[in-house]
């Protein structure tokens, strides 16, 4: 039996581990590369969230693509790259094994690298910066949010996908690489040599503020990674021993990560409401909700902004429908599709859209991302500015809450 892990993140997939399928084809004897072809095309054809297999015939695309000469594990790849990009789906892909290793990594651990979160932007094209972890190398260089990477050791990003792109990121510790940067703010372009280091993954910053008299404990998400939710209801019991009656959720510059962190950190706030509904390529809905054991019923506030994607969006779109916390920020990404992972031979993997999702009031946010309560422009500020005097959308929330106006859920 397969064992399945949702994933909802701008460049996140469900992990999908164990069986690997072997021909379907009556007596026809395939070659591996063939074979590799046909688990592809089968896990589509399963899978995708569009039956139409955007408009066409699956069948057809199976037999033309049987035709081509696979004498290699290469070709191979290329054959499933091209086959998957006829499905017009960013999020549906191929991942060599490199890139598939790196991308279980990231949901836990630690990885060595340069630190950044980039994805594709779906209007232009290009790769862009998400955000720059922070300490991280790239921080230190000097690249923010919304710069444009267009090349990486001099290999034009326009030639390879994102998963190549970050995989080429990633690398030994002590080694560099070189990052052809345009600034989004001055246009500027850049080549800078960032010296590769072991990228902590803690996603959870956790402080203590205090105004007007009041005490608030601010949590800042960066991933819904494993571990996400033990280190949430740890920030939490230690906040509330300080004294906190109030908090602020920062889940700015948060691409998302596992679907079920964040339905757990969810209930960590809700009672017995609906956290996200998923529908499937029937049109079949799923519900998940709170089991009726919040840690707190405390006043909240939470920060979003234009990075803020997936199931970020998910935790944010599930807090404000039911009413449980206010909104500040920005219009988020909006992302409403969730990817699984299917593991194929030798090592790879391959991504495929298998369900959209909306929120608890049945809002489709792919695409549309979802409008905070106040909203509060901001040009995007590194990890350091975040939190602090300099931070907007903070103070709106620090003042939002401290004049008792944030909602709450009655004990």
């Amino acid at each position: 039996m397969l064992r399945k892990q949702f994933w909802a993140g701008v460049c996140g997939v469900l992990l999908v581990f164990g069986m690997v399928f072997g021909p379907m084809d009556g007596a026809i004897a395939f070659t591996d590369e063939q074979n590799l072809l046909l688990q592809a095309w089968r896990y589509v054809s399963q899978s995708y969230v569009d039956e139409t297999f955007n408009g066409q015939n699956w069948w057809v695309i199976r037999q033309k693509f049987l035709k081509r000469p696979l004498n290699t594990q290469e070709q191979a790849y290329e054959a499933v790259t091209e086959m998957l990009a006829l499905l017009d789906d960013p999020y549906t892909r191929l991942l060599r094994p490199e890139q598939y290793r790196s991308l279980k990594v990231s949901t836990s651990g630690e990885l060595s690298g340069v630190g950044l979160q980039i994805n594709i932007n779906p209007e232009t094209d290009l790769l862009e910066v998400i955000v720059p972890l922070p300490g991280s190398p790239a921080e230190a260089a000097g690249i923010e949010t919304k710069d444009q990477i267009l090349a990486i050791d001099g290999v034009d990003i326009r030639n390879i996908g994102l998963d190549e792109a970050a995989a080429r990121m990633r690398g030994k510790k002590g080694t560099t690489v070189a990052l052809t940067v345009k600034s989004a703010k001055t246009e500027a372009i850049r080549t800078v040599k960032v010296t590769r280091d072991t990228i902590a993954l803690n996603p959870v910053y956790a402080k203590l503020e205090e105004k007007n008299r009041e005490k608030i404990g601010y949590i800042r998400l960066n991933q819904f990674s494993a571990n996400a939710t033990e280190e949430i209801s740890k920030s939490l019991d230690q906040l509330q021993r300080q004294g906190a009656d109030r908090y602020i959720l920062d889940l700015r510059n948060n691409p998302g990560g596992l679907l079920q962190a964040g339905i757990e950190i969810a209930r960590l706030w809700l009672d017995q409401e609906t956290i996200v509904y998923t529908v499937n390529r029937q049109g079949i809905f799923e519900s998940y909700g709170a089991t009726g054991h919040p840690l707190t019923d405390a006043p909240l506030v939470v920060l979003v902004n234009q990075a803020t994607a997936s199931a970020s969006e998910i935790l944010a779109g599930a807090l404000q429908d039911n009413g449980r916390a206010l909104l500040i920020g920005e219009k988020t990404f909006g992302k409403g599709l969730i990817q699984s992972l299917f593991e194929l031979p030798n090592g790879a993997g391959m991504a495929v859209t298998v369900a959209k999702y909306e929120t608890p009031l049945h809002h489709d946010i792919n695409k549309l991302g979802i409008l905070p309560d106040e909203v509060i422009p901001q040009d995007p500020i590194p990890y350091r500015m975040m939190a602090t005097e300099a931070d907007l959308q903070y103070q709106a929330a620090l003042e939002l809450l401290t004049q008792g106006q944030a909602i709450a859920k009655a004990a």
